[in-house]
């Protein structure tokens, strides 16, 4: 569904097109890439050829930059002659095994990103940069099928370098970088967003209204791109989703050397006489490198370099960061998932309920008996699992998330939203956990991608899928989400915080500072 300013852009392109035919009638026309076939665009590259289906048209593999040298800035992708085949995804980049949204491999040539479009060409359509989360370990741009998310806007995923091959932080390594050790992922995000700028007219989007939007590890990194000089331009919006900037985003440098100690220690590095040497040799493997960083880590950029000068916390609440609209949330349960997780995966099993005060005042410390008294096991059916999975939502999500959204305001127009769906799929090949599972962290991906990773969705559930992914591509085309059936959605502002609860019922303003005991946090944290 186009929006009416849309339609006039359209109508107003169409006039300038035929206006510009007839003054340059009998003119030779300029060559096109595949002679008017739709699975043919051509790139500053070269050509490639996609997929065309009803509906669509999907370009998938395409190098965004030249295969990187190991812990070394994306350098410009390489031209090619003739078509190139763009209708299989690139390698994921290198990654562990670990969680069901990883895809394990060593992969170290993986920038390349993935363009889907309506699959009647359009002119000036809204563009949709989607930054796949995993912690910043794992995971893919491509598995996140955006087709329903594509009906009116162009939409790009991208692979990123991940973990070790990332964020490996050490004096020696720094010449690989005009900004030093430990941020690649954002830079090679940042070589995407380029490729995004100089290319994507040519699908049909127009590059002076980009917007990035991430969730959870890839969240963070939208909050970090705000934060970043170096991103300045490359988008106009932003979607952060399960991800507050106010709490994280980025990494002291002492940090992130400590961080890599032991890594370099493990794999024979730390007393070479060439450190850098040693980490970029080939007798010590993408297989070692993953096996010393493991699986759990939650790496970040650093601050405090010219890539990065503040950390996203201190750019917002002091307004040097890119000020573009912003559209940020939380989901309801977010902790629901990784509790009820411990108890499906293998030699889990349910908290036991005598357990539940022991685990608060082991993780709370002196804020225990508060805790408690605000969160009583008798509220939660006596479910230790729901009543901790509790606590750390609103601790660790919706207080931060609420800040965020505070600071944002303060300097540029800001939508919060708090998916609170109940009847939400769960994972594929997981058995359910003893207590409901909800809006759960990665909840709301369910409703604006085609996952494999959960059961597929009900009709009522596709309902509300379509109105998200409308008020997604509405604040993607001109920063504002209004629009359709749904109820008013007002600008969160520190005076009237309005936050959209979002479900398959009537979207309205929700209690959040209530339901979330923020005045409590507010007073620990």
């Amino acid at each position: 569904m186009q929006t009416p300013s849309r339609r006039r852009k359209r109508t107003l392109a169409g006039l300038a097109l035929a206006m510009l035919t007839a003054l340059t009638a009998g003119a030779a026309a300029p060559a096109v890439a595949g002679h008017g076939d739709p699975a043919v665009v051509g790139t500053d590259q070269g050509a490639v050829r996609g997929t065309v289906t009803a509906g669509l048209r999907s370009f998938q593999g395409i190098p965004y930059a030249a295969p990187p040298q190991r812990w070394t800035s994306p350098a410009p992708p390489p031209n090619w002659t003739g078509v190139r085949d763009a209708t299989r995804p690139g390698p994921a980049c290198a990654q562990p095994v670990g969680l069901p949204i990883g895809v394990p491999g060593e992969a170290e040539d993986c920038l390349h990103l993935n363009v889907t479009t309506p699959g009647q060409k359009g002119d000036d359509l809204p563009v949709i940069v989607w930054i796949h989360g995993g912690s910043l370990m794992f995971g893919t741009g491509d598995m996140y099928r955006p087709d329903r998310l594509a009906t009116d806007a162009v939409v790009v995923s991208m692979n990123y370098r991940l973990g070790v091959l990332s964020f490996l932080t050490h004096p020696a390594l720094d010449a690989g970088s005009p900004y030093g050790s430990g941020s690649l992922a954002l830079e090679d995000q940042q070589a995407a967003l380029r490729w995004v700028r100089a290319n994507i007219d040519a699908f049909g989007g127009d590059p002076g209204n980009v917007t990035i939007m991430g969730q959870s590890g890839g969240g963070y990194t939208v909050c970090d791109h705000l934060a970043s000089p170096m991103s300045a331009g490359l988008f106009q919006r932003a979607i952060v989703q399960s991800a507050p900037c106010a709490a994280g985003g980025s990494r002291t440098r002492a940090e992130a050397e400590a961080d890599s100690a032991g890594v370099i220690e493990t794999v024979g590095c730390a007393n070479a006489a060439d450190v850098a040497a040693c980490l970029r040799s080939a007798e010590t493997t993408v297989a070692e490198l993953l096996a010393a960083y493991g699986p759990w880590g939650e790496p970040r950029p650093v601050s405090g370099t010219p890539l990065l000068p503040l950390s996203p916390a201190e750019a917002l609440r002091t307004g040097r960061f890119n000020r573009v609209p912003v559209l940020v949330g939380v989901n309801h349960d977010e902790e629901n998932g990784m509790y009820g997780g411990l108890e499906v995966n293998p030699g889990g099993s349910p908290i036991p309920a005598e357990a539940y005060e022991s685990t608060v005042r082991e993780q709370y410390g002196a804020d225990a008996d508060a805790i408690l008294a605000r969160y009583p096991l008798s509220a939660y059916d006596n479910s230790a699992g729901l009543a901790l999975s509790t606590i750390g939502t609103d601790r660790n999500w919706a207080k931060p998330t609420y800040d965020t959204a505070k600071l944002l305001s303060k300097w540029t127009p800001t939508y919060m939203f708090e998916f609170a769906e109940q009847q939400t799929p769960w994972f594929v090949g997981y058995d359910e956990p003893s207590f409901p599972w909800r809006a759960q962290h990665m909840a709301e991906l369910a409703y604006l991608f085609d996952l494999d990773l959960f059961l597929p969705r009900t009709r009522q559930q596709d309902r509300l899928a379509d109105r998200m992914i409308a008020a997604w591509t509405r604040f993607a085309e001109d920063g504002d989400p209004n629009g359709g059936r749904d109820g008013r959605w007002q600008r969160f502002t520190e005076r009237r915080p309005h936050v959209q609860s979002l479900t398959s019922g009537r979207w309205t303003s929700t209690e959040f500072v209530r339901d979330h005991e923020y005045a409590l946090w507010s007073r620990l944290s």
